[in-house]
Parts: C-alpha cells; structure tokens; sequence
C-alpha cells in the first residue's frame, strides 16, 4: 500500500505541474495576443492543441475525444493496479510520472477536447511536435520502465549463469 500512496502521490506533483503550466502559459500567451513567445533561439512557448494522439495522429476519428479518453483511463487504471505490485522507488517513480501525466492529458481532452500544448523545440526549421509538461513526465516515466526492462533481464540472465556455474 505504501508504494501505492507514494506513487500516487508523484502522480498529484506530476499532474499538478501539468495543468498549473498549462493554465500559466495559455495565460500569458492570451495576455500578450499571440500564440507564440521566443524564448531561445530553439524553443518557442506556443499555443497548440491536439485533437488526436501523439503527433497529432488519428486528429480526424469520430468520437475522438471520448474513445481516446476511455482509452487513456483504461491504461491508467491498469498502471494503479501496476504500482499497487511494485515495491522498487525507481518503478514507483515511473509510474506515478505517467499516471499523473495521462490523467493531465485526459482532463485536457475532456475539459477542452483537446490536450493544451506548449512547448515547441526547433533546429533551423525543423520542429518536433508541441508537447507539455504530462508528455514529459509520460516520456520520463517510460524511459525508465524501458531502461529497467534491460537492467532486469541483464539480472535475470546472470541469476541463470551463477546457477549454471554452480551446479
């Protein structure tokens, strides 16, 4: 249960970050009339909302909003029940980054129908997708889900070697 309260608890931060950002530069882009602010030479603040999945995919299903709504709940409930498991902080802490990141981007998608983006990266005229504080902590928490995926099989298959070794 401890894991559980402190991932959800990451979650609450994350999702906390994500709607206070997103309310905070939407503000401020309205305020100055304009839907974009440089900020570095490779990063614009912008005023982007995608109606699809990442990319902007699927931007033109019927009853987008709602499916991919249901969608993202039914993975985030299946990520609760995965946390409720764990007892590692490092999975603890992946997890709870993208709990809170997709309940950021389904309240985006129910309030707004859409997911509110804001960061824009760039190289010469190149530009990665706008993306948001959930994407994130979504990317970050996956990341190490991934990095942990080959750390537990590299464990795994030394277990197996001392055992062969051994006998």
């Amino acid at each position: 249960m401890n894991a559980l309260i402190k991932g959800l608890a990451i979650a609450l931060v994350s999702f906390i970050a994500d709607q206070w950002s997103k309310f905070y530069i939407f503000n401020l882009l309205d305020s100055k009339a304009t839907n974009s602010i440089e900020i570095l030479p490779f990063f614009n603040l912008v005023k982007v909302y995608n109606y699809g999945v990442s990319f902007g995919m699927f931007n033109d299903i019927a009853h987008g909003r709602l499916i991919l709504s249901i969608i993202a709940l039914s993975i985030t409930i299946a990520l609760c029940v995965w946390l409720y498991k764990v007892t590692k902080m490092y999975m603890i802490v992946a997890l709870g980054l993208i709990i809170g990141g997709a309940i950021g981007n389904i309240v985006d998608r129910i309030r707004i129908g859409a997911v509110a983006d804001f960061i824009d990266v760039y190289v010469g005229n190149y530009h990665w997708p706008a993306f948001n504080i959930a994407d994130s902590t979504i990317f970050i928490g996956v990341a190490i889900l991934f990095i942990d995926s080959f750390i537990t099989k590299d464990e795994s298959n030394k277990e197996q070697k001392d055992e062969k070794n051994s006998s």
